[in-house]
């Protein structure tokens, strides 16, 4: 867009990313779609770095998505290049040219094959991307490549999105120390089929491709699977887990040896931290909401619930509304599909309960409600009285922000 966006009341600042040896990167303007702004990233990793991957399951991804998913069985990376500006989406033959051509000259500087190198891009649908642009942009960014050039990366790959989003964490595999980086970006066409954003993540640990794979999937179905904006799924969704091996830890073969739990534990963090990140970059956003249920027939069940609440209009617009309006959540919950009991439903805000069993709490005081739904983090609690299942959603509230944001995209 043209216009700068207003940053988001519920940003966070950038954090501090160490070095991870192995992997350095570079962000630079290539004249894509913005003027004045970065619009290109560039990464490069050490010989040997595994690579695992998770993409959109949208039926009309792009070619950046093919071109990543034919990729991946390799299990080797060396090279990662993201634009900004153009998703390289429903642009025929003509897309698969430009992730070909892009890939061929990243390879050629980083002296790789070209199926080591991953492609990802973003922003506008439905128009060819020059990729001459990108081709001729590579060769400064990769003179300039830097460690800790993180933040310029975050920068480099938003569209939307009002501030860059980062994290780190550290974790031990036996007595070695590990390191983990990720940047991710997304506002707007955001719903849990797998992520709806972009988002790359490089640790220096040595960890085999099937390994991470596993790590990774299991990481995003408990992150990015459970947020929503505005329940649309991207074309362009893709996570990308880069894995160095220069800490040198020493092996470790299986997903499940207990030697990993701490390096597990710390990249679902990450991945929920990013998550949260971009829910809170949501377009137009003004309120973080989290919806937690219990007493479902299952997890699976009560994640759906959840997650019918967190993609409601109706109820997005009352919490932007600061309406303590608990009678649309419990049309969600009726909506959602799932078993639910109109008698045995009990729904709360803000640790109040308003409703037990199917009925307003004797006494119910809505001031506390109010008061909670006026600030920047809103909580709705849902027990459905049917069994021992439990799931929470992530979501924003839904303004005229995100209209305003919407209807002038291509602007």
């Amino acid at each position: 867009m043209s216009v700068p966006l207003a940053v988001s009341p519920l940003a966070l600042p950038f954090p501090v990313l160490p070095a991870i040896g192995g992997a350095r990167l570079a962000a630079g303007m290539a004249g894509i779609r913005y003027q004045g702004r970065t619009d290109l990233v560039l990464a490069e990793f050490a010989a040997g770095t595994a690579v695992a991957g998770v993409f959109t399951a949208n039926r009309c991804p792009g070619a950046p998505v093919d071109w990543c998913r034919a990729a991946l069985p390799g299990g080797t990376a060396r090279a990662l290049v993201v634009n900004a500006g153009n998703a390289n989406v429903f642009t025929g033959r003509a897309g698969v040219a430009s992730t070909g051509e892009t890939a061929s000259a990243a390879a050629l500087l980083g002296g790789c094959l070209p199926s080591e190198v991953f492609i990802a891009s973003t922003g506008v649908i439905g128009e060819v991307l020059q990729h001459a642009r990108i081709v001729n942009a590579l060769p400064a960014l990769h003179a300039a490549l830097d460690g800790e050039a993180w933040e310029d990366a975050a920068r480099g790959i938003m569209t939307t999105d009002t501030f860059a989003k980062g994290a780190t964490r550290t974790a031990r595999i036996g007595g070695t120390e590990i390191r983990i980086n990720g940047i991710a970006k997304g506002s707007g066409m955001i719903a849990p089929d797998m992520a709806t954003m972009l988002c790359f993540i490089a640790t220096d640990a040595a960890l085999p491709a099937p390994v991470l794979q596993a790590l990774l999937a299991a990481g995003v179905d408990r992150s990015f699977n459970c947020t929503t904006v505005d329940s649309d799924t991207s074309t362009s969704d893709t996570v990308l887990l880069f894995a160095t091996g220069s800490a040198g830890n020493a092996p470790v073969a299986d997903a499940a040896d207990p030697a990993l739990a701490g390096f597990a534990q710390a990249l679902d963090d990450l991945l929920l931290d990013l998550a949260l990140k971009v829910v809170r970059d949501g377009e137009g956003a003004s309120k973080l909401v989290r919806i937690d249920v219990t007493g479902a027939i299952s997890a699976a069940s009560a994640r759906r619930v959840a997650l019918a609440v967190a993609n409601s209009p109706l109820v997005k617009t009352a919490i932007a509304g600061e309406d303590a309006n608990w009678g649309r959540i419990v049309m969600a919950v009726g909506k959602s599909g799932e078993p639910a009991d109109r008698d045995r439903l009990s729904v709360g805000i803000g640790g109040t309960w308003m409703a037990r069993d199917g009925a307003v709490v004797p006494g119910y005081d809505e001031a506390p409600v109010v008061a909670h739904v006026k600030g920047f983090e809103v909580g709705i609690a849902i027990d459905l009285g049917l069994g021992s299942g439990t799931g929470t959603a992530w979501t924003c509230d839904l303004t005229h922000g995100y209209i305003d944001i919407n209807a002038s995209y291509r602007s």
